[in-house]
């Protein structure tokens, strides 16, 4: 306990001179301001994955106005983020500061692996709530962390249900192309492990692409080289695009597939009819099937804050913000940030109307497990 507090007041003195905060470390029975209060996400506004931060933004703007405009015991969610670019440095200094203000009460959605290894340890000191880590990286989900509530299930459920399905279909030589950053070298490793345990397909082989995406032709012909049955792309937003993009040009026929954060709703765009054929994995409902309570009411909120296009990336983003205001509702009037990570904490079978969220099984607390499989039309829109 001397330790945290120690490392509570460090947090604090070394982000008091940009921030207008008290003098000591926010405590976990300080009282929050009973008007207004502030929730955190440091993400990458510019840099590789600004469209995806950008819809993601929308989701959890459209998700916070929906709570505010119902009312959460008379107190006003202010989201307040800060771009680091899919820096980790900056990412770590964007929540130093977060932590230390005085006012804010959680954080959420902060984005990228290697971004979030940099912020958990701080997290943890301080034992600020943290909902949704925009990241399903394992790594993150140790049991020490107990004031992280994840929503999205992992990368390595989503390589399970991916090489399951391939191998099912009687595709068992695979090519795996990944970024060399955090996210990709452990999407490698968890599709490899999920191809051996099937016991029916080779050892895949990898490809290996530079983080900045300088290498995208010469990795796509190498790969194409290999003559694999299908090839998983361990890539994330505009990378992705430009490989989608060269696999259609150099060898059209290749089966290609890739995870939840593989594309933004732009990138769909922009890719047009080259987006046909794509298989995905979905850790949550497809964003544009209505039959789906939780898609009717997320479309309602986008439009009422002003969004007309829908895309996986503001779905989860809003779904994250429903998570955090459950909380909040469960934590009651005299709101403190130990009484919200209770409140996060108590979260049992939370049916959101086609969604289930739990965290009944204690630290690491992820609440779902969710993962479907979706293919790609021309119109960048699910067709099965």
């Amino acid at each position: 306990m001397q330790r945290r507090q120690f490392t509570q007041s460090l947090v604090a003195a070394s982000t008091g001179l940009l921030w207008a905060t008290s003098s000591r470390a926010v405590g976990l029975q300080d009282p929050m301001d009973s008007k207004t209060v502030s929730v955190g996400c440091s993400l990458g506004a510019t840099g590789p994955l600004a469209s995806l931060a950008s819809e993601l933004k929308q989701g959890l703007d459209a998700g916070l106005a929906q709570a505010n405009a119902r009312g959460i015991h008379g107190r006003e969610i202010k989201l307040v983020t800060m771009d680091d670019g899919y820096d980790a440095k900056r990412s770590e200094e964007n929540v130093r500061k977060m932590i230390a203000d005085a006012n804010t009460v959680a954080l959420i959605s902060c984005m990228g692996t290697a971004n979030n290894q940099r912020i958990m340890p701080l997290v943890d000191e301080a034992q600020i709530p943290y909902v949704a880590p925009q990241s399903g990286a394992v790594s993150l989900r140790k049991a020490e962390y107990r004031s992280v509530f994840h929503v999205r299930a992992s990368y390595s459920d989503e390589a399970q249900r991916l090489t399951q399905k391939l191998v099912s279909m009687g595709i068992t030589d695979l090519a795996i192309v990944y970024q060399d950053t955090a996210f990709g070298r452990e999407f490698l490793a968890d599709a490899t492990a999920a191809l051996k345990a099937t016991g029916k397909a080779a050892a895949p082989r990898g490809f290996k692409l530079d983080a900045e995406g300088a290498q995208v032709a010469a990795v796509v012909a190498q790969a194409v080289a290999a003559k694999p049955m299908a090839v998983l792309l361990g890539t994330a937003g505009d990378v992705t695009a430009l490989l989608v993009n060269e696999f259609k040009k150099v060898s059209p026929s290749t089966p290609l597939a890739a995870t939840s954060v593989a594309l933004s709703g732009d990138n769909l765009r922009q890719l047009g009819g080259k987006t046909a054929g794509l298989a995905l994995s979905m850790v949550l409902p497809d964003a544009g099937r209505t039959s789906v309570a939780l898609v009717r009411e997320y479309q309602k909120a986008m439009r009422a804050a002003g969004f007309q296009e829908f895309s996986a990336r503001s779905f989860e983003g809003y779904v994250n913000a429903r998570v955090l205001t459950e909380g909040l509702e469960r934590a009651g009037r005299e709101l403190t940030r130990g009484k919200l990570r209770a409140a996060l904490a108590s979260v049992r079978s939370h049916d959101m109307g086609g969604m289930t969220v739990d965290y009944s099984n204690g630290a690491p607390f992820v609440g779902s497990r969710f993962v479907d499989l979706g293919i790609l039309g021309a119109n960048g829109r699910m067709v099965g």
